[in-house]
Parts: structure tokens; C-alpha cells; sequence
């Protein structure tokens, strides 16, 4: 992908999060799946650390090579031509310094954004502390000034979806983080596990910057949602599990009673899934 047209994806991306209306950014694992987001109307697409991982045999938490990921994403960019925005989970690095030659890696790889949790995936330190991850932000954000590239950066804080600490002091520790993730640099914020309306609220008063939430069966509605000011939604691995979870479903009406129907009633024919999953012709 030319420099002219990464940037320009950069600021249809960035644009997206200025809209009246919450936008949602499906996450998609693979060529195909990226394929028919775009076919479906999608503006932007994000990528699944999980869906990735576990498509290519690997356990989520980076135990994907990383060099496996960078495939990953060549090809997903490679297949579409609306932004895409990477889950690279905490960075693929103790130190500041790995993190930044991988984030380097995923910019010339063609994404416009990234996700970049402070979650550790170790139990006895479950969160990163606060200034290694100011670092690991301005850090970044300095490199995509300095490859004169923009990086979106959607900072994302764990303690709700890890469940960290006092629930009744849990608010005031996430608002310590996000602000001073937002000073180091960061274009949005990402609070998975935040479900309560009175709770988004309290959120979208204390943080000026763009808000991410990760979408559940208990999710307020994207109207409720766009009437608080929330700018944007994402899937997260979700579509991926329902897609293994119909593929079980189909595996064992197969095996237990010999039924193909769920392989065969409403499918896509040949024809359409090929016109479905044309590559994108960008050059």
C-alpha cells in the first residue's frame, strides 16, 4: 500500500469516530472474514487477537508468533480497501523498545490503528503499571510521527474486564488510567467489560476523547449508545466463536444423527462466496 493511501485510510478511520452516531467496527481473523464485512457495508474493520490465534492453532494471550500475526494482517489489509485497525493485545514486548520495532512492523503492514491493552495475562501482576504503559503509548505515537505515518491508537484498560480491584473504587482507578493515556497520546479509549448505562455515562463526562466499548447481550443499544456520545463499538472475538460454534453444530448433526441440514439450508451458494471473497484490486 502507497504512504498516500495508508494516510488517507487513516483519516476515514479517524473520521468514523466523529460521526453523530456510534459507529461499530466488526472484527474480523482472516482474508474472508474481512471480505465479507466489507461486502456487508462496514466503513472499517478491526482484527481479532483470539480469532487470529486460535485459527492458526494458537491460544490467545501472544502465544501466536509474532511473525505469524504480521502475516495475518498483510492479508486481511491485502483484501479489502476500506482501514483496518489491529488487536496486537499488550505489544508483543516486556520493554518499550520491543514494542516499538513491533508496532513498526504493523505499520508498514498497512494498518491505520491499533489496540493497546495494559492487561498483563500474568494472575499475580494482572496490569501493566500506569507509567510503562504512558510510555509504550508516547513512544508510539512519536514513531508514526517520525516514519511521518499516523497511527491511531485506541488505549484499552483491563480492571473492568479483569474484574481488578474494589468494585466501588474501580471507576475512579480506570479514570486515573485513561486520562493519562489520553496526555501520552492516545486517540481512544477501549473499556471492554463496561456494560451499566450509569457507568458509560460517568465515563463519557470525564474523558474528552473517543470511548470504544466491547459489545455483549447486555450492551446498551447502539440508539442509547449514540445518545450518550459513545463514538464507537467492536465485536471483539464474538462473530469468530459463532462461527466455530455453527461449524459444531453442523459437525454433530453430521455424527450423531446424519443430518446435513444445517451445512445445506440457507448456505451461500459456490458462486455467491466466490464473488464474495474477490481480493480487493488495490494496488
Amino acid at each position: 500500500m502507497s504512504h498516500k493511501n495508508q494516510s488517507m485510510k487513516f483519516q476515514q478511520f479517524k473520521q468514523l469516530h466523529k460521526q453523530p452516531s456510534t459507529f461499530v467496527l466488526p472484527n474480523a481473523w482472516d482474508a474472508s472474514s474481512v471480505s465479507i464485512f466489507q461486502k456487508s457495508g462496514f466503513k472499517a474493520i478491526g482484527t481479532t487477537s483470539a480469532g487470529i490465534a486460535m485459527s492458526l492453532g494458537y491460544s490467545d494471550g501472544e502465544n501466536l508468533p509474532f511473525e505469524k500475526m504480521i502475516e495475518a494482517l498483510k492479508s486481511i489489509v491485502n483484501s479489502v480497501d476500506i482501514p483496518v485497525s489491529a488487536d496486537i493485545e499488550a505489544g508483543y514486548g516486556k520493554s518499550v523498545e520491543e514494542v516499538i520495532d513491533n508496532v513498526k512492523q504493523v505499520i508498514l503492514a498497512g494498518v491505520v490503528g491499533i489496540n493497546l491493552e495494559d492487561g498483563t495475562g500474568n494472575p499475580n501482576e494482572p496490569i501493566l503499571d500506569i507509567s510503562m504503559q504512558v510510555k509504550k503509548i508516547a513512544a508510539i505515537k512519536e514513531l508514526s510521527q517520525s516514519l511521518n505515518m499516523p497511527l491511531f491508537i485506541n488505549a484499552r484498560t483491563d480492571l473492568y474486564w479483569l474484574k481488578i480491584g474494589d468494585p466501588s473504587l474501580r471507576f475512579q482507578s480506570a479514570i486515573k488510567r485513561v486520562k493519562a493515556y489520553e496526555e501520552a497520546g492516545a486517540d481512544c479509549i477501549f473499556i471492554p467489560g463496561v456494560t451499566n448505562i450509569d457507568t458509560i455515562k460517568n465515563f463519557r463526562e470525564e474523558i474528552s476523547c473517543p470511548i470504544n466499548l466491547l459489545v455483549g447481550s447486555d450492551t446498551p443499544s447502539l440508539n442509547e449508545l449514540s445518545k450518550i456520545g459513545i463514538e464507537r463499538v467492536s465485536s471483539g472475538s464474538a462473530p469468530f466463536r459463532a462461527t466455530i460454534t455453527l461449524l459444531k453444530e453442523i459437525s454433530e448433526a453430521i455424527m450423531n444423527s446424519g443430518n446435513f441440514t444445517p451445512m445445506i439450508d440457507d448456505v451461500i451458494t459456490y458462486d455467491d462466496m466466490t464473488e464474495l471473497l474477490k481480493p480487493s484490486t488495490e494496488l
